[in-house]
């Protein structure tokens, strides 16, 4: 079995380094003879060392001149030659008992994928409330965070990948339409939630409560307008690092 590590990056000098170092200790923590993986950072057209610092550390490097998270994972995922798709965040660390709960899902035989539930480090009190909030709604209707999503390369194939007209929320739209191609096939779709993902709490850093209010609000009142509309986004695309 052959797993694809897909990292979509924008500018992601300062996380990706440990990101990529957590993936090198949890498959080496979980390698066995059958298990072959490969990495492959998607740049989605940096103008930092992002690039130079995938290569170094060994991963193969797709490049998406046009700044969006859907068309990097998809242009990772073109490059994969892997039976299953791992898609991990540049600014999340991968642990070894995650992968080994993923690697046990994978070797069922049972299921099209799978995603985690997601832990951020010293979250003030309103932030940790609606990361509860998401993980409760990640776990009751198996919607994966985008910072983890694993499925069968065949699958998200035959599906056409992430919706390119979104620029957020596609991991959910993903999620929703591999349930579907599973449920015909007699496959699950499921959350883990033993060992979270742990993943940076950079936007708290970068922006106010207003701010990331307001996206919230915006969303919850115009989502299909919002969700394809990249300057109606901020939070997301407007470069902050």
């Amino acid at each position: 079995m052959k797993l694809s590590i897909v990292i979509p990056a924008y500018n992601e000098e300062r996380y990706l380094p440990a990101c990529l170092a957590s993936v090198h200790r949890a498959v080496e923590a979980n390698g066995d003879s059958s298990l072959v993986t490969e990495i492959i950072v998607a740049d989605n057209n940096s103008t930092d060392r992002t690039a130079e610092i995938a290569q170094a550390s060994g991963a193969l490097v797709a490049f998406e001149p046009q700044n969006q998270i859907a068309r990097a994972r998809n242009a990772g995922a073109t490059m994969a030659a892997g039976d299953w798709l791992l898609f991990l965040d540049a600014d999340c660390e991968l642990n070894d008992e995650l992968l080994r709960d993923t690697l046990e899902v994978i070797c069922s035989g049972k299921a099209v994928g799978c995603g985690s539930v997601v832990a951020m480090p010293d979250l003030p009190r309103w932030a940790a409330h609606m990361l509860a909030g998401w993980n409760r709604i990640s776990r009751r209707l198996r919607w994966a965070a985008g910072s983890f999503l694993v499925c069968r390369a065949d699958a998200f194939q035959e599906l056409g990948g992430f919706n390119t007209t979104l620029y957020a929320a596609e991991e959910i739209d993903l999620s929703r339409r591999l349930k579907r191609w599973g449920r015909k096939r007699g496959l699950r779709f499921e959350i883990l939630d033993a060992h979270p993902l742990v993943s940076s709490n950079r936007k708290l850093r970068l922006y106010s409560a207003r701010e990331i209010a307001w996206q919230t609000l915006r969303l919850f009142l115009w989502p299909f307008g919002t969700l394809r509309n990249r300057n109606a986004l901020s939070v997301w695309y407007d470069g902050r690092r």
